[in-house]
């Protein structure tokens, strides 16, 4: 029997008599649209790849290019993240929808309208961030989960939003929310909003670093005074997301005291109560950037009326995520950490700064500046085995800083090409954290996360 709690959804039509257009049918997109179809939408679905659309025919979903409708006759377009609306150059159904005063919405903020529409007041939070944001939303979910409370974690991570179940007034939605998601919000508003940290990325979609700074910022667009807004101090970004808030603003820190906040000190996770844990006793949280990441997660949950002592457990028996400083195996003492995620030098430079030496596994699609600003850590890399389209620049890069290096081309090789050197130069860490993009040879950062798990399994075992 269903609990009196939740709502039902016998007879919910919150889009009936709706016209929307679905365009992107992939993770996010096809379950998507679904839904809604089941909500009472009138849709018409859209993707340019023969693959998706037939998945989507095969669903019972209608398939149309809703471009080609004369005068766009659409409530909304939801346009599937990945697929820009304006920069670098915008979709033709989105051309379509700005020429006719129809939103371009995301998954996130239909969710938010049928849960209200559902007559339920379950809390929304949102985390976002150039990094962390992943780790820091499992983080928030395992904390309530822990801790007795029900919730739905998804958005850029794991299930798409219009995916997750409905809750009733004492649920919490925790979304993982990209730049590309923000910038198509609105009516969502979240409860505990949270913005970890931004460096450059994402350039070519947003223009410049004051336009990607902006998408972050529509985290905190409709917070009332009742509502909370997490913000990282760890970097140069901090302040400015501050400032101006409607919502009560409270500082989180891996580094320094954060009065009114949350902060690490040596390990020990902090606020203006006392000590909150050791994170020394969470070994999937290691180095400061972590130590941001469980601050937020800390803040956001006690926003969220979670006891204190239940934040220990939590944080102790957190697993971690895959690619985000997973460890992955051990062999002769040497352990293997699948860092994939870190497509970029900033993700990287968290990795690095958590260990003392590593042979370190780098390389693949460059991005911007390509691995100059890990300089200050190069001499923690013991040993670097490069792999991918950047890997001649990359052994260049090291080489003119005295940094050890060989160019493995492939992960295949790189694996025990890593173990040699460990064990050649008595290095307890292999760390696979590319700082590069995948596509050269994956098909993402996580397939090239599950081969390396692969083949560290593959390892021969050694006395």
């Amino acid at each position: 029997m269903q609990s009196a709690a939740v709502p039902s959804t016998l007879g919910f039509r919150p889009f009936a008599g709706q016209r929307i257009a679905v365009v992107g049918l992939g993770r996010a997109g096809l379950p998507a649209a679904a839904r809604l179809r089941d909500w009472g939408a009138e849709l018409l679905c859209w993707d340019d790849g023969e693959a998706a659309r037939a998945a989507a025919v095969a669903a019972g979903l209608p398939i149309g290019d809703p471009a080609a409708q004369r005068g766009f006759p659409f409530d909304m377009l939801l346009l599937s993240p990945g697929i820009p609306h304006i920069r670098p150059r915008a979709h033709p159904s989105a051309v379509a929808a700005r020429a006719a005063g129809v939103p371009v919405l995301c998954d996130a903020d239909l969710l938010f309208r049928a849960v209200r529409a559902s007559g339920s007041r379950a809390r929304f939070v949102g985390i976002t961030g150039t990094n962390g944001k992943s780790t820091t939303t499992a983080l928030v979910h395992h904390l309530l989960l822990t801790a007795g409370m029900r919730a739905e974690v998804g958005g850029n991570l794991g299930p798409a939003a219009l995916g997750l179940e409905l809750l009733g007034d004492d649920g919490t939605y925790v979304l993982e929310m990209s730049s590309y998601m923000l910038e198509r919000l609105q009516a969502l508003r979240f409860d505990v909003a949270a913005v970890l940290n931004l460096s450059p990325d994402h350039i070519d979609r947003h223009g410049d670093m004051q336009g990607y700074a902006a998408a972050k910022a529509r985290l905190f667009d409709r917070q009332l005074p009742g509502d909370v807004a997490v913000i990282g101090m760890d970097d140069a970004s901090g302040s400015g997301f501050a400032e101006g808030r409607a919502a009560r603003v409270v500082p989180v820190s891996g580094a320094a005291p954060q009065p009114g906040g949350v902060w690490a000190e040596a390990r020990a996770l902090r606020d203006d109560q006392g000590v909150l844990a050791d994170l020394d006793a969470a070994p999937a949280l290691p180095g400061s950037h972590n130590a941001q990441n469980a601050a937020a997660a800390a803040a956001i949950v006690l926003a969220l009326g979670m006891p204190r002592n239940a934040i220990v457990a939590g944080l102790h028996s957190f697993p971690g995520l895959p690619h985000r400083q997973e460890r992955v195996g051990e062999r002769a003492g040497i352990l293997f950490v699948n860092d994939s995620k870190a497509t970029n030098a900033d993700s990287t430079e968290r990795a690095l700064a958590s260990y003392d030496r590593v042979v370190w596994i780098g390389g693949g699609v460059p991005k911007q500046g390509g691995i100059d600003s890990l300089g200050p850590l190069f001499h923690r890399i013991a040993h670097g085995v490069l792999i991918g389209q950047s890997a001649a620049d990359f052994a260049e890069t090291l080489s003119a800083q005295g940094v050890p290096n060989e160019v493995a081309g492939t992960l295949e090789a790189a694996v025990p090409a890593a173990l040699a050197a460990a064990r050649r130069l008595g290095v307890k860490v292999v760390l696979l954290s590319p700082a590069c993009a995948s596509f050269d040879q994956f098909t993402g950062f996580d397939a090239r996360g599950d081969r390396f798990r692969a083949l560290v399994a593959q390892l021969p075992e050694i006395v």
